[in-house]
């Protein structure tokens, strides 16, 4: 991959698979936003991917829609269990309230979701495991995927 997202990331991902809000397609999937107020498109060919969420739109990083894919499509491998730990949180607003700091953010969930220390170590080394599958995969991030017999 060209561009690393933040590993934080990777929660929000979980958050979205938990509240059931990713609708997959065969080639597309739409990801509604943890405030409910946006959906993303996600699309994908092979190993090029693009979304409209922000991330990866205008950052250039596969954001949390395409890692949910990702997840899904078991191209990442990640224990199941630990999404329902990351259920109805609002990341919109916790993002915001933390400026952006994403581990600030992060930090906030385990406080409200009172995980304990074993919880954070186990969540945060599966995250870990997932998030090198991630680097060594071959994978490109475009604002539009081509289909067929588009152009640029």
């Amino acid at each position: 991959m060209q561009k690393l997202p933040p590993i934080e990331k990777f929660y929000e991902a979980y958050s979205a698979l938990a509240d059931d809000r990713v609708n997959m397609g065969e080639n597309e999937a739409m990801v509604t936003s943890s405030d409910g107020a946006k959906t993303y498109k996600v699309e994908w060919q092979e190993d090029t991917y693009s979304s409209t969420d922000n991330a990866t739109l205008w950052q250039g990083y596969a954001g949390y829609p395409v890692i949910s894919i990702l997840i899904l499509q078991k191209r990442l491998t990640v224990d199941k269990n630990i999404f329902s730990r990351f259920s109805d949180i609002n990341w919109n607003s916790l993002n915001k309230k933390h400026k952006r700091d994403y581990r600030a953010a992060l930090l906030e969930v385990y406080e409200q979701k009172q995980f304990t220390e074993e919880e954070i170590q186990h969540v945060e080394d599966i995250t870990a495991q997932a998030f090198e599958q991630l680097k060594n995969l071959p994978l490109k991030i475009v604002r539009k995927v081509k289909r067929g017999s588009e152009t640029k």
